[in-house]
């Protein structure tokens, strides 16, 4: 009896083991392609760029080590600098600006309106549209003799401008682009933790007499500061990583280049155009650094202003 009571409990270890053994397969499984998608893409390459940041990396794969001498030049580059004041810059304006068109928006289309499905789909279009398209079109509204945006400022009075090509309004153009172009998808995300605040506190605060505005300063906000935390931390790293909109809406023999190409585009640049890509890759790697400690920095300030519930 004792022993098949023993060779019961065996079997039913056995049948739990190849189970839990058939789950962790099938598991493991389901995440492989992922997981070699991000090998593959993401983290091969960037120990490989971080390898050839200490090299002179010729056209044909041949390299040559250099040691920090890569990271001593990039110091002494203005280039850089001033690829790092345009990526400061571009971030500065276009994050704020954007996050809060996208509060106000999404603000707007979370309350009962009229065709409410197609203001959301006309928002979020511009998120879903190819970059090139988006440059196609905003090069037309900013061309200087037959753009929209100068014949309008023409029957005013007003002289138009080279808002592509003067060095004084290439980078501001290019972030209105910018703007426009990542609010719908910003706008998406911020509605939907609109729409996951409980109804209890904007009852409550109505018995207290709270007001429209009052209740979205003291009840939304805080309520969508979770959500309010990933669109800032994201909306970061997409403005640093900037390179389409600069590439498709700025020629590399423009005057207004040099004021406003980002980190990236400079990479861009130095490793398939000047073809040194040991110092493109250490280029990416101060951008990198940075993108890291900005991140980190936001990580760890979110206990002062995000309220979980």
């Amino acid at each position: 009896m004792k022993r098949r009571d023993k060779n019961t409990r065996t079997r039913h270890v056995n049948h739990l083991s190849n189970k839990r053994l058939n789950d962790w397969m099938w598991a493991y499984l389901m995440i492989f392609p992922t997981t070699a998608g991000l090998f593959v893409f993401y983290i091969y390459p960037f120990f490989q760029s971080f390898f050839y940041s200490f090299t002179d990396l010729g056209s044909f794969g041949q390299y040559a080590w250099v040691g920090l001498q890569n990271y001593v030049r990039l110091v002494g580059d203005t280039e850089v600098w001033q690829a790092l004041l345009n990526t400061v810059i571009y971030t500065v304006l276009s994050v704020p600006v954007g996050i809060c068109l996208s509060i106000l928006i999404a603000a707007l289309l979370n309350s009962k309106i009229k065709g409410l499905g197609t203001y959301r789909t006309l928002y979020f279009l511009p998120a879903v549209t190819m970059p090139v398209a988006i440059a196609m079109v905003w090069r037309w509204l900013y061309n200087m003799d037959y753009g929209l945006i100068n014949s309008i400022l023409e029957r005013f009075s007003i002289e138009g401008r080279a808002w592509v090509s003067d060095p004084k309004f290439a980078l501001y153009s290019v972030i209105i682009v910018a703007i426009w172009s990542t609010v719908g998808y910003n706008m998406v995300i911020i509605l939907a933790g609109m729409q996951q605040c409980s109804r209890t506190y904007y009852e409550a605060a109505e018995i207290d007499g709270a007001g429209t505005i009052t209740k979205f300063f003291k009840i939304t906000i805080p309520l969508i500061t979770p959500t309010l935390f990933f669109v800032t931390v994201m909306s970061l790293i997409r403005a640093f990583q900037v390179f389409d909109t600069i590439y498709l809406m700025i020629e590399r023999n423009s005057t207004a280049l040099e004021r406003t190409q980002s980190l990236v585009y400079l990479y861009y640049r130095n490793a398939f155009i000047l073809h040194e890509k040991g110092y493109a890759s250490a280029n990416v790697m101060v951008l990198f650094v940075i993108i890291l400690i900005i991140t980190y920095i936001q990580f760890k300030s979110q206990n002062k202003w995000v309220h979980y519930e």
